[in-house]
């Protein structure tokens, strides 16, 4: 989030504002920002859906929205009062070209009353499918002529696979210059995320050790216990490795693995992320059979509920083969990271709720302690915690108090909770923000969203023509299947787990 800055005039159109999106996470970041003192003194919010609302009952929703979801908490009578005399809403088929012009007359009518031209934000946050279809629509009605005021925000998935993905770039390409495209993941939003980045470029201590010398692997895990619940449609047409692995973990990946960018420019730090997405060592069908894990969770119990597999969830194929957990040894071939293995994993139904980074270096040359004094020895790790705790955390060795030579591990802690007083914005904040202020380096560019449609393609082609034929192969509440413990075994290592009171 970028900082004293103001904002133009802004008028936000939000296509799914009658949406779950909207009301869990566009809405109350909006208004966050407003009462951090962020938004514009002129803006304009304009929902619009299928749904027939008034202005008045969309406020009304917006603000049960609110009081649900916002971080700050249920909204001040005085505060709302003055945000909501900037809500609108319009009815509209986003498919019926017609209904634009609705939206061409209130933009019109916003910037004879403030008497400036005012940033266009399109936020899409509808359907994949419509995308193409809005923005074809846009262009058709002369709303997305402006290349300095307009901006429009795409919602993953960014494609279904890399065919679909381009033809997305290509459209979007001929309505937008790349500079007005803002494709959207939240997990760059998030404070940790970005905190990698001062991390590892802030600090001189740091980017010595930063490579293959020194460390000797590195993973990346995002853990969810929560199953497809009502998700059932969408996602048995996609799967962990579209859902999460080709954009959340990637970038993750690509924070880790970049090269110091020259400067904090958008497109700077975004070509330094794509070399990395370049660099990647391609799967062969080999390469997947011995690399790379899929699986899919049966039935079980989740704090004392008892939960349904997979293929019970509703809307979901009973004969289905979509992963709901996928796991993936990587290489990053270049000078910095040649042989040193990025394991990567997701899944659904997990013990743990968790997105963690851990980065191990390698063991000291020499051991100069007795065995007694070293028995719990474990090599050096950094962990950076993006959920549910925001923490970095440095594992060495230290001697333990006492006559006799112990030695055990002690972690150099830095947390966000415990530093810092004032609450951290959401991702969706931070996101939304830099689009008003016209930032894109938290945001993927077509090429960068292409390089991981390149990458994992192999990986879906095999998966997709050759059906697995030990589904379900993971219980509800568990670390997922035994092939992925075996992925990693293989190489001497284990996969790393966040501390649950105390316990692993």
């Amino acid at each position: 989030m970028s900082s004293n800055t103001t904002s133009e005039p802004t008028i936000f159109i939000i296509f799914g504002g009658t949406g779950d999106l909207n009301a869990r996470k566009i809405t109350p970041a909006l208004y966050n920002l407003f009462l951090d003192g962020w938004m514009p003194k002129q803006f304009s919010i304009i929902g619009t859906g299928r749904t027939q609302l008034t202005d008045e009952q969309f406020r009304k929703n917006m603000l049960d929205d609110i009081n649900q979801f916002s971080r700050s908490g249920k909204a001040d009578k005085e505060k709302w009062a003055e945000f909501e005399k900037n809500i609108y809403y319009q009815a509209s088929d986003v498919k019926d070209a017609e209904t634009y012009k609705e939206f061409g007359k209130k933009i019109d009518g916003h910037n004879a009353e403030w008497k400036t031209k005012a940033n266009v934000i399109y936020y899409l946050a509808v359907s994949p499918n419509l995308f193409p279809i809005i923005a074809s629509n846009l262009a058709k009605a002369k709303l997305a002529e402006d290349k300095l005021k307009t901006r429009i925000v795409i919602e993953k998935p960014f494609g279904h696979d890399l065919d679909t993905a381009k033809e997305l770039n290509q459209l979007l390409s001929s309505i937008f210059n790349e500079c007005q495209i803002y494709r959207i993941d939240h997990y760059l939003g998030k404070e940790t995320v970005q905190n990698i980045m001062a991390f590892r470029f802030a600090n001189s201590i740091m980017e010595p050790l930063w490579n293959r010398n020194y460390i000797e692997h590195v993973q990346i895990s995002v853990t969810e216990q929560l199953g497809v619940e009502e998700r059932g449609d969408y996602y048995d047409g996609s799967g962990a490795l579209r859902d999460m692995i080709q954009n959340h973990l990637l970038q993750l990946l690509c924070h880790v693995a970049m090269e110091p960018p020259v400067s904090f420019n958008a497109d700077e730090v975004r070509d330094r992320k794509v070399d990395v997405l370049k660099a990647m060592r391609k799967f062969t069908p080999e390469d997947v059979r011995m690399s790379a894990v899929r699986g899919q969770y049966g039935s079980g119990w989740m704090q004392g509920k008892e939960v349904p597999a997979y293929r019970d969830e509703p809307k979901v194929d009973p004969q289905s083969n979509t992963e709901t957990f996928a796991a993936f040894k990587f290489f990053v071939d270049n000078w910095r990271w040649q042989g040193v293995p990025f394991y990567v994993r997701t899944g659904k139904r997990m013990h743990q709720s968790s997105s963690v980074i851990s980065i191990q270096f390698r063991d000291v040359p020499h051991l100069i302690f007795p065995t007694e004094a070293a028995e719990s020895w474990q090599q050096n790790r950094l962990i950076i915690s993006i959920q549910p705790e925001m923490s970095i955390r440095l594992q060495v060795q230290a001697k333990r108090p006492g006559i006799d030579m112990v030695l055990n591990v002690v972690d150099m802690v830095f947390d966000y909770k415990g530093t810092y007083s004032q609450q951290a914005p959401e991702a969706y904040e931070t996101l939304i923000l830099d689009t008003m202020l016209g930032d894109q380096t938290l945001f993927m560019r077509g090429d960068q969203v292409e390089a991981a449609w390149e990458l994992v393609m192999p990986i879906l082609s095999t998966w997709q023509h050759k059906k697995s034929l030990n589904f379900p192969n993971y219980s509800a509440d568990s670390w997922g299947p035994e092939a992925a413990e075996a992925l990693i075994a293989r190489d001497g290592f284990n996969w790393f787990t966040l501390p649950v009171n105390g316990k692993k």
